[in-house]
């Protein structure tokens, strides 16, 4: 009994020694797998790991309301070098390395020799003993199409990818062929930033969907193409049409520019709306950078500010619609330009002096005193200062446009009824003059361009349609977002007093003969509150209207801020806001009235044919071809005059007789030489036009050989 089980327990000795070993011998060659031969088989799998990798689509154009083109992507092509390609042999690649590094070294990169390259390719085939070779080498970074298609052809590179080694991925690169022109508004899409304008919005559009391509992971990380071509196609994106005017937007631009640079600003801006639509023909944004004027930010649309004496227009409409201001020759106190609000002062910006003025000039010349005067008495207490605010909603300066740009703030107005408003005794009269309230230069254009377009609100829009293939698949139309914004009566009022800044107010310095405008200033001071002196103040410059004045095409707004020389907006912004139109009205023909639309007007004697003479059939159907009237006898001899009475045409009879010379004053030289010849005259001419003298006086004997000279002019 004991030999049996001593023999099992041998048994199980041999068999716990047998699984021992085992495990010692999976154990150390685990070891030697995981940590001494790990870099061997890291490698291995490395270049044995393929995956599908995005493949981006050729991104769309974007293209001005013309047609121009504002954005488009150009392939671009990054070369890189295998060498270790499958089928690139050592025979064929000493063969052609010589060639290849002098080609690269006179057409690619300069910087180095011939030789140089060479013993760089070389020690590329031969650095790693293990692979044969370093995989994925840049020859060179972003080459234009005909540049690459050169390359192709250098020695060993046109031999292709597997036997040369060759590796060509396209890299497009967007580009604006306007370069600055409408830069943020056009704005981009950039890995790890936030998309930025209509880049931004419209990148679901404007990219297209993804492909796939099939990749091979190498050593260091880098993933390689398994083909040239994508396994699955990407799709091309669509293209978009804006609104943008390309040449109403040079010229904001420029203009701004200019402005910014005179009066030292640190940004400004400028917005061109057409007024019957809303469409958006230019948006300018100028900065002040490190590297010079930039569109560093769209300030147009994500800037709020408080807009200052702009906003007076507002405030007089709430009071017309109220029926509070049927008389604008009616005077009311001004204080001599100072009045106090709950012991905080108000001030008009411009000294004048006067006890009162009429409500025209109060809002012609901008006072603060008068405006807020106006709106303190009619809506002091709370219940009417909520009627105010109500006027405020119904002007729909309380919601965003919702532009398509990305970035825009709503628009921020106190409410006397909301604890969280911060609403205060002082609150209403200087949230009349266009403080403590915030609005963006396109929330506040839009109120106007409502106003010019006889009250109905037009949603701002800035693009058009959407392209694919040249064909459209998405139109977007002109959105009314009220149809009126006040009464027709108000309306006409509004415009009337907006005519009366620029004819006799703060901005008559942009008045013109050529066409009307109508419009308001502006001037804000930014960084202190309710008109307490400090040191330091930021100004704000604005002038916000419409032009033709009397039958409005376009709306415009200007807004430069913190401008170190002049800040007022009749000198800082007005003057830009009339460079625009001035070049608009250049440009539009809609700008300019028909030149038969007007009943003809009558011509001075001064401005008509006179002492044109001939035959009278010739004159008559001249004068009938200019759609000209004449007065004489019908009936009268072969030969006649025109004459030039005050503003009407007398067509008179010319007697000549068969004997003497006859007078050939005013006629044609045809006409003039058939009747002189006739009569055996020899003529000779002098000048070109028609006969004003002739050498014999009329009544002279003719005849024989009688020499005459005609001064023609």
């Amino acid at each position: 009994m004991l030999n049996i089980k001593n023999e099992v327990l041998v048994r199980v000795y041999l068999l716990s020694a047998a699984v021992l070993l085992v495990a010692f011998v999976i154990t150390g060659r685990l070891y030697q797998l995981s940590v001494v031969q790990a870099p061997k088989w890291e490698t291995k799998a490395d270049s044995l790991f393929l995956k599908f990798v995005d493949v981006r689509a050729d991104r769309g154009n974007i293209y001005s309301a013309d047609g121009s083109l504002m954005a488009t992507s150009l392939p671009f092509f990054n070369v890189h070098f295998d060498a270790k390609a499958e089928g690139l042999s050592d025979e064929v690649f000493y063969q052609n390395v010589d060639s290849l590094a002098w080609m690269l070294s006179t057409y690619i990169d300069q910087q180095y020799t011939p030789g140089a390259y060479r013993d760089w390719l070389i020690q590329l085939r031969q650095s790693d003993p293990e692979t044969r070779g370093i995989r994925y080498v840049p020859i060179a970074k972003d080459l234009p199409y005909q540049k690459m298609l050169m390359l192709k052809t250098f020695p060993l590179f046109r031999l292709g990818r597997y036997k040369g080694g060759l590796i060509v991925e396209q890299n497009p690169k967007r580009e604006r062929p306007f370069k600055m022109l409408a830069q943020r508004t056009i704005g981009y899409v950039r890995e790890g930033a936030l998309p930025v304008g209509l880049e931004g919005t419209f990148d679901h559009v404007l990219g297209g969907s993804l492909g796939k391509q099939l990749m091979l992971r190498v050593p260091g990380d880098v993933y390689i193409p398994v083909n040239d071509l994508a396994e699955i196609e990407p799709h091309s994106g669509d293209d978009i049409v804006t609104t943008l005017d390309i040449n109403i937007q040079d010229v904001a631009e420029n203009a701004l520019l200019n402005a910014c640079k005179t009066h030292d600003a640190d940004h400004g801006c400028a917005i061109v709306m057409e007024v019957k639509t809303g469409a958006i023909r230019a948006i300018a944004n100028i900065g002040h950078a490190r590297e010079g004027w930039w569109e560093t930010y769209n300030y147009a649309i994500g800037e709020r500010v408080e807009p200052g004496s702009m906003f007076k227009l507002a405030s007089f409409m709430a009071m017309m619609e109220d029926g509070l201001l049927d008389d604008f020759n009616l005077k009311i106190p001004v204080y001599k330009g100072k009045v106090k609000f709950y012991k905080e002062e108000l001030v008009d910006a411009t000294p004048h002096g006067l006890d009162s003025m009429t409500i025209r000039q109060v809002f012609a010349q901008s006072s603060n005193v008068g405006t807020a005067t106006l709106v303190q008495q009619y809506y002091g207490d709370t219940r009417k200062a909520a009627a105010f605010i109500d006027h405020l909603h119904d002007f729909g300066l309380d919601r965003a446009t919702e532009i398509e740009v990305g970035g825009e703030e709503p628009p921020v107005i106190k409410n006397p009824n909301d604890p969280k408003s911060e609403w205060s005794g002082t609150t209403l009269p200087w949230m009349s003059i266009g403080y403590e309230l915030l609005l963006t230069p396109m929330q506040l254009l839009t109120f106007y361009n409502a106003v010019a377009n006889d009250g109905r609100m037009m949603k701002p829009y800035i693009v058009q349609r959407i392209m694919h293939n040249d064909e459209v698949s998405k139109e977007f139309r002109p959105t009314t977002m009220k149809r009126n914004i006040a009464s027709r009566k108000t309306i006409a009022k509004a415009q009337e007093l907006l005519k009366a800044v620029v004819q006799e107010g703060t901005a008559k310095n942009i008045r013109t003969d050529l066409f009307e405008i109508a419009g308001k200033t502006g001037t804000t001071q930014l960084n202190y509150h309710k008109f307490k002196a400090r040191s330091g103040i930021r100004y704000q410059a604005g002038f916000c209207g419409f032009f033709p004045a009397d039958n409005p095409v376009y709306s415009c707004i200007v807004v430069i801020s913190e401008s170190k020389n002049g800040y007022h907006g009749a000198e800082a912004a007005a003057p830009v806001f009339r460079e625009i139109a001035d070049k608009c009205f250049a440009l539009k023909s809609e700008l300019h009235a028909p030149v038969n639309a007007a009943p003809k007007s009558k011509l001075a004697s001064a401005q008509l044919p006179s002492i044109d003479a001939g035959h009278k059939d010739d004159i008559k159907q001249a004068m009938k071809w200019l759609d000209m009237d004449w007065f004489g006898d019908r009936e009268m001899p072969d030969w006649a005059v025109l004459r030039a009475r005050n503003d009407s045409l007398l067509l008179l009879p010319r007697v000549i007789s068969s004997k003497t010379v006859p007078s050939v004053v005013g006629m044609g030289l045809k006409d003039a030489v058939f009747l002189l010849e006739n009569r055996g005259c020899k003529v000779k001419v002098n000048g070109v036009g028609k006969v004003v003298r002739q050498s014999l006086a009329p009544g002279t004997k003719a005849g024989g050989n009688t020499s005459i000279t005609l001064f023609l002019e």
